[in-house]
């Protein structure tokens, strides 16, 4: 195993320390028995539904338990592997023990674990179990990162949306993205000619730069800088969890290569089991590129990715593909009369109009981020939302304890409502003198007044 190798695991392992821990905050509020989207419920359903096949489509080991103990056990256990992999020590036998534990966590958490970041820790993983030096192998890596980072840019022009084919997508992004830091307000206020120049450079560093990927060693050492560099920005202006840290990690493999005298450890059986790999991988993702530039794929083309999909082990990237040019919130409010209303705050989306952009990276708050999406469409294209609220109304502690702070300590609200507010960016000189980070403007109700008999 050569030093990259050997960097990317260490560098994997404290990413999933990261998710399982993460994880293991939220889960007894999300997914919990007392939860907003319980693991048992909906196993229960996939079973109902699809009998013996719901085993496939949802592979999770909480098909054996389901309990909040169980929730427990897997991210402490899900730590430890981690920590026992930076250590270096019983590395395959934690690489895939991991895999299966945050595959399991991904597919029970639904909603709330759906994101590419989550899809690229699993990808990332597999690949990792094999992960030895060897150059087919590490070629599989870079493969996956141009896969990451090409397809994130071809969406945003397959997508026809006018504000990538504008340059003007980073004018709104700053603004519009589901968790800003500080330093996005600042790159917001920038002119327009600067965010155009921007959007036209992140074109270039994600449709361009990734084929240097495969180049000579010098070239890729510029690829890797470079796309470092984009990662970076993104991590500055934005709350992705882990998602910049593990693409910056996949950036070590453009470094690695092959120096005379370094041990040839290739057996035939290796090789087979390398070249077996490299035809599942390149097969998978061969058609997952046709469908991504819409090319029709025939019957047995798309049954195969329908049926491989569930083990998230190679999948499409792509993120804004179509940029928001406006920022919904939506504003939760509880009140036992239905006359005076009191808001909940959440942790870290907006709400408070003089609170910051938070710093929380690599932690990603799942409520607060599904809250975004949820502003996006309706409640009835939310469903969880519905159990959210009677959450709020049953007084469920895992629920409360995901928000900054509950209005209601001696009892339970009655009722509960949900508005959509605009929010936007204040200015310098709006800043200056009411001390506001952002500004709001009542939008619509999200959620009419609705009670437990409802």
């Amino acid at each position: 195993m050569n030093r990259a190798t050997g960097l990317f695991l260490k560098a994997l392992g404290a990413i999933y320390l990261i998710a399982f821990l993460s994880f293991g905050v939220q889960a007894g509020g999300l997914i919990g028995s007392q939860g907003i989207l319980p693991v048992a419920n909906f196993l229960r359903g996939m079973h109902q539904a699809l009998g013996a096949r719901a085993f496939w489509y949802a592979p999770t080991v909480f098909w054996a338990s389901s309990s909040d103990s169980a929730l427990r056990v897997a991210w402490i256990a899900g730590a430890a592997l981690a920590i026992v992999l930076i250590l270096g020590f019983f590395r395959r036998a934690c690489l895939i023990a991991l895999l299966i534990l945050y595959l399991s966590v991904s597919t029970a958490g639904q909603d709330f674990w759906s994101f590419q970041w989550d899809i690229l820790l699993t990808e990332a993983g597999f690949l990792a179990i094999f992960a030895d030096g060897s150059l087919g192998r590490t070629w599989l890596f870079r493969w996956l990162l141009f896969r990451l980072m090409f397809m994130s840019g071809a969406v945003k022009l397959l997508s026809g949306d006018p504000a990538w084919r504008g340059l003007t997508a980073l004018g709104y992004h700053y603004e519009t993205q589901p968790l800003p830091t500080p330093v996005a307000w600042y790159m917001y206020q920038l002119p327009a000619w600067f965010q155009k120049a921007s959007t036209a450079f992140v074109f270039l560093v994600e449709l361009a730069v990734p084929f240097l990927i495969f180049a000579p060693l010098k070239p890729r050492r510029f690829a890797a800088g470079v796309l470092i560099g984009l990662q970076v920005l993104i991590l500055l202006t934005g709350n992705y969890t882990f998602f910049n840290l593990l693409a910056i990690a996949l950036c070590v493999f453009l470094s690695a290569d092959r120096r005379p005298g370094d041990p040839q450890p290739e057996t035939r059986t290796h090789r087979a089991v390398t070249l077996a790999l490299m035809v599942f991988v390149l097969t998978t993702s061969g058609l997952q590129f046709l469908e991504m530039f819409r090319v029709p794929l025939p019957a047995p083309a798309k049954t195969y990715l329908a049926w491989i999909s569930p083990l998230r082990f190679v999948n499409s990237y792509g993120l804004f593909a179509v940029m928001t040019t406006m920022r919904p919130e939506i504003v939760v409010e509880g009140s036992n009369d239905g006359t005076a209303w009191t808001p909940y705050e959440f942790r870290y989306k907006p709400g408070d109009l003089k609170r910051p952009p938070p710093w929380v990276a690599p932690y990603q708050p799942r409520l607060d981020w599904q809250m975004w999406f949820a502003a996006l469409g309706s409640a009835e294209e939310n469903r969880w939302f519905y159990n959210f609220a009677a959450r709020l109304m049953q007084g469920s502690e895992p629920v409360l304890g995901l928000l900054e702070r509950n209005p209601f300590p001696r009892g339970r609200p009655r009722y509960i409502r949900a508005v959509v507010y605009n929010y936007q960016f204040t200015d310098f000189a709006e800043r200056r003198r009411s001390g506001a980070w952002w500004r709001r403007e009542e939008k619509a109700t999200y959620l009419p007044p609705i009670s437990l008999r409802h």
